[in-house]
């Protein structure tokens, strides 16, 4: 079945790309600190001196806020505004960035850290859905999300390099106040160049829905982070648990709450679920081999963090062109095939990367990384692209948030089942490995991580630290074989199902009612026809 729009669609013009680049700082920095903190850990501990618990609190619960509170956020900007919500947000990121930039206690750094996951999860959902707004036509919306996907993989990878240079010059709180000045470049050029949206027709906020996502979202991502980290044990068994019974009733209240704050008839159009889905696998091998990614040139090649980084850099910036290169191709012919060959192209580059050794030559890890990186980008720029075209314009921001709390569940997902795969290969080679006579504390902590092995050898006279040393990165570089084939693999599975779930779709957009802020850049007339999707 298929729609004619009745009204032609505006193209975007000059205004409209700059606003654009303004929308992607702030993706830029929501993504990039995830991981800015990486090399600060040392210099905060020394001087805040945090438990080990704190340690941990202050590193992932900045993902926890941003995660547990994107379904809120963007169904929120859908009611108040999307503009609204994005200037809230840069100017509660920038205050908290602030806060943790001078903070002098580790209480403090959790709580700004928290503050700083609350505005991230507003900033996320509020750029794509207003990317919505700014590019009706399909072509130049696919080239803006294709940049949009782009700045967040970039993000990133940046976010380590940037805090290596930083911390070269500066105390450990610059990490944190670099996103001021961006924050303040958000808040003066964003009312001058974004449009104002929201759903007239949304009705009340919807706390309950809101909490119940909360209590979905949190303890799961907790959960899979903590079972990635230290195995199976009660507690992350549990929480994870209490996410599921959550997230089913959260799907409960909103199948029958008057005003729902997420519209399930969206998961019924192929082209949204179908796009969420790949999005989450595609994330899922991403993270999932980022993490054996960087521990083989820190532990394996012996590199230092800031060199790790640099050339962690390198894939990231040779993949590049690859999100716009996927929407020009997403343009000519069926978005399916094409999201089928980034996944074929992602496989190759992961049994590539399996026929790696601890002694391979360093081009060689590079251009697989660089192969599977070029595929999966395409994948998720074309993925974002198509859920947010046939999404209808009025629930941009919750369709964003779902997006978005997919790609977060699907990286937690990676690093819990590849990390556990590699970790059992890896404890199983070193279970034969290690010499006779070790104390076990230090046969444990050899037997745990490649990183424990490392420190171990370290202590053991000549040959006997060094024999161990080689055997511990021969086990590491076993496991991560093993970890990047079955990645292999779920790439291949996901290359057919894209086919079969989104072959023959294509969007055509036609605005539906809203409220525009007639002096927004990209205000356009509203047309009474639906979305067009044949």
């Amino acid at each position: 079945m298929s729609f004619t729009s009745y009204t032609p669609k505006p193209l975007a013009g000059r205004r409209e790309w700059t606003a654009l680049g303004v929308l992607l700082l702030p993706c830029l920095l929501v993504s990039m600190d995830v991981s800015v903190l990486y090399f600060a850990v040392p210099f905060l501990t020394a001087e805040l001196e945090p438990s080990s618990v704190q340690q941990l609190w202050i590193l992932d619960v900045y993902g926890f806020v941003l995660a547990g509170l994107l379904i809120t956020m963007g169904a929120l900007g859908d009611r108040i505004g999307r503009r609204r919500l994005l200037l809230s947000g840069a100017l509660l990121f920038g205050l908290a960035s602030g806060v943790a930039a001078y903070a002098q206690s580790a209480e403090t750094l959790i709580a700004a850290r928290a503050l700083l996951g609350v505005g991230g999860a507003t900033l996320m959902p509020s750029t794509l859905a207003l990317i919505r707004n700014l590019f009706h036509d399909a072509k130049q919306r696919g080239k803006a999300v294709a940049m949009w996907s782009a700045a967040i993989m970039g993000g990133i990878a940046v976010g380590p390099v940037l805090s290596g240079v930083l911390l070269e010059h500066f105390w450990w709180g610059s990490v944190f106040l670099i996103n001021a000045p961006v924050m303040v470049l958000l808040l003066v050029c964003g009312p001058l160049l974004l449009p104002e949206y929201k759903n007239p027709a949304a009705g009340r906020f919807d706390l309950p829905g809101s909490l119940l996502s909360l209590l979905a979202m949190l303890p799961m991502v907790y959960g899979i982070k903590e079972i990635a980290r230290d195995g199976l044990s009660a507690l992350p068994v549990i929480a994870l648990a209490a996410g599921l019974l959550a997230g089913a009733a959260f799907v409960h209240r909103q199948r029958t709450a008057r005003h729902p704050m997420l519209d399930l008839e969206l998961f019924r159009h192929r082209g949204f679920s179908g796009s969420v889905l790949m999005n989450l696998l595609a994330t899922f091998a991403v993270v999932g081999c980022a993490v054996f990614f960087t521990q083989y040139l820190q532990t394996v090649r012996g590199m230092s963090p800031l060199q790790a980084a640099l050339w962690n850099l390198l894939p990231t910036l040779a993949v590049g062109g690859m999100a716009p290169l996927a929407a020009g191709l997403g343009q000519r012919m069926d978005r399916a095939y094409v999201i089928a060959v980034g996944f074929a192209v992602a496989a190759g580059g992961f049994v590539w990367l399996s026929w790696l050794e601890p002694g391979s030559a360093l081009w060689y890890v590079l251009v697989a990384s660089s192969v599977y990186a070029s595929g999966l980008v395409m994948v998720m720029s074309l993925g974002n692209e198509l859920a947010i075209g046939v999404a209808p314009p009025e629930r941009a921001g919750s369709a964003s948030a779902v997006l978005e709390s997919g790609t977060e569940l699907g990286g937690a997902l990676g690093m819990a089942i590849l990390g556990s795969i590699g970790g059992a290969v890896y404890h199983g080679r070193m279970a034969d490995a290690l010499p006779a006579g070790l104390p076990a504390g230090a046969a444990d902590a050899a037997h745990e991580t490649l990183a424990g092995a490392a420190a171990v050898a370290g202590e053991l006279p000549g040959r006997a630290g060094q024999a161990l040393l080689t055997a511990a990165r021969t086990a590491f570089t076993d496991g991560l074989q093993t970890a990047v084939l079955c990645a292999a693999g779920v790439m291949a599975c996901a290359a057919v199902l894209s086919v079969v779930l989104l072959r023959g779709l294509r969007t055509t957009v036609a605005e539906e009612p809203g409220t525009v802020d007639a002096t927004g850049p990209a205000a356009a007339p509203a047309s009474s026809a639906p979305e067009a999707v044949s």
